[in-house]
């Protein structure tokens, strides 16, 4: 049995090239990302290639331009470790484009990272590679996907799922153990997200707050970031804006400033309902130039509210204490800084982030 899936002579032979496919969450990089960087620290002569997925993959054209600005490309691209990045997959001409680019890289090695259609990226991997090293996650046959047998023939090694798992970390740990050898299971203080915010956006931060008469130094700064990509990790504006009120009869909250997160689609309607509140200190935000707006202005922060998206995870990586309104149905996903964490949890199983009630949060700030 041999120790690790990939042969160490490939990934230190000279020229070695290694290509990463997956379908990245700002959430799944703020983990991944201290694993790319120590397998980078344990080969430093093996160039990394990063294939970002896009799922939402689209012919239609309106939908591009919010597509090709994904946040994460801003993060990958000021990482040292990947050399370089197909951040062009969102249509279907330009997932061809970047095949062909790909194939002409002649990769050494070939790993698809992906939990979902493992079977489609598995010959993803093979097409891109014909005659590389391939290999990729495999989930069990089943009667239902038994057409992905073939495309797991293509593959020369394979990670099966790991299951249960306490954090998603501990499902990073085990893929990558599996295919660079034990060294790569990272201790657990070494899997807590970090982040390098470049100065222009520490800056651009600082500024936006004092434009608005906020004193970082001095005065209270609350985050509340009640949006999700999908609905069911959402949590109502109007309950928001309530918890606001509410807090604003704390003393502790008394004199506070919040800003009241929005993706770039929903800022205006966010603004219209800030300004029929009539709430004092409260402001809408949106990073909308780059991914780095975001973190920098979280580390401005003294408390963080965040349903489960990449705020919830970015608050970790910044050192803010973040109060996480969570399903139950993803535990793995909970927060990894337990001191600096506080989870709220629907009461069912299957219930939505919604069935959070403004009295729950408040009892636990």
């Amino acid at each position: 049995m041999p120790a690790t899936l990939i042969p160490p002579a490939l990934l230190d032979k000279p020229g070695a090239k290694i290509l990463f496919i997956t379908h990245l969450a700002i959430g799944d990089y703020a983990y991944l990302q201290n694993f790319f960087q120590a397998l980078a620290a344990a080969h430093p002569r093996l160039e990394m290639h990063i294939w970002v997925d896009e799922l939402r993959r689209t012919a239609n054209p309106k939908k591009w331009n919010s597509l090709k600005k994904y946040a994460l490309y801003d993060w990958l691209a000021a990482c040292p470790f990947f050399k370089k990045i197909y951040n062009q997959t969102y249509s279907p001409a330009l997932h061809k484009k970047s095949i062909a680019e790909a194939r002409a890289q002649n990769y050494g090695i070939v790993v698809s990272l992906t939990n979902l259609h493992p079977g489609r990226y598995a010959a993803l991997a093979r097409r891109i590679s014909p005659a590389g090293f391939v290999v990729g996650i495999k989930n069990p046959l089943t009667l239902f996907t038994l057409h992905h047998a073939l495309a797991y023939k293509k593959l020369d090694a394979h990670i099966l799922p790991r299951k249960p798992i306490n954090h998603i970390t501990d499902l990073y740990a085990y893929w990558f153990s599996k295919l660079f050898g034990p060294s790569l299971r990272l201790p657990r203080l070494a899997c807590y997200p970090h982040l390098n915010i470049p100065a222009e956006w520490k800056t651009w931060a600082a500024n936006y707050l004092r434009a608005w008469g906020v004193s970082p130094a001095t005065d209270t700064l609350v985050f509340v970031n009640p949006t999700a990509k999908t609905k069911k990790r959402c949590w109502p504006l109007a309950r928001a804006i309530d918890l606001i009120k509410h807090m604003r009869q704390d003393p502790r909250w008394k004199d506070a400033w919040f800003l009241l997160n929005a993706m770039p689609s929903d800022l205006a309607p966010a603004e219209t309902a800030l300004a029929a509140s009539a709430l004092p200190r409260v402001r809408a935000f949106s990073a909308n130039d780059n991914f780095f707006q975001l973190p920098a202005m979280l580390a401005e922060c003294d408390l963080i509210i965040s349903v489960e998206t990449a705020v919830m995870h970015l608050a970790n990586a910044v050192r803010v204490p973040v109060i996480a309104l969570m399903r139950r149905k993803n535990p793995e996903w909970k927060p990894i800084d337990t001191a600096n964490s506080t989870i709220i949890m629907p009461p069912k199983r299957n219930d939505w982030v919604d069935k959070i009630p403004v009295a729950g949060v408040l009892k636990n700030i």
